[in-house]
């Protein structure tokens, strides 16, 4: 497996709107490529600037080539993000996964 690491920077307003645009159009691509296996966005805010980053989790370099073409570093950034953000990394980093441990979380009780 390989993680794919992006990050970016907006403003504490507009983030609410990033995570609609990831929710509703990000991650239905996603997952419309074989090999894609999760997502996360992971954030840090001082209340005004909020930095995050993108984690993709794909089950191999192939399947992230399928995804961002012959170019493997290359953000894919789309246009409607692009006018979300104040900042954002041009190109991405990839790590191999080791070592991956997964617990599920125990269900919510009814309320």
């Amino acid at each position: 497996m390989v993680v794919r690491f992006w990050s970016a920077r907006t403003t504490a307003v507009r983030f609410p709107d990033y995570l609609r645009h990831f929710r509703e159009h990000v991650l239905t691509h996603l997952r419309s490529f074989d090999g894609f296996r999760e997502a996360r966005v992971i954030t840090q805010s001082d209340g005004v600037v909020v930095h995050f980053i993108v984690e993709t989790l794909w089950s191999s370099f192939e399947a992230i080539d399928r995804f961002v073409g012959p170019d493997r570093e290359a953000a894919v950034v789309a246009q409607e993000a692009l006018e979300l953000l104040t900042s954002y990394d041009r190109r991405v980093q990839h790590y191999t996964v080791d070592l991956h441990e997964s617990q599920s979380l125990p269900a919510a009780a009814p309320s």
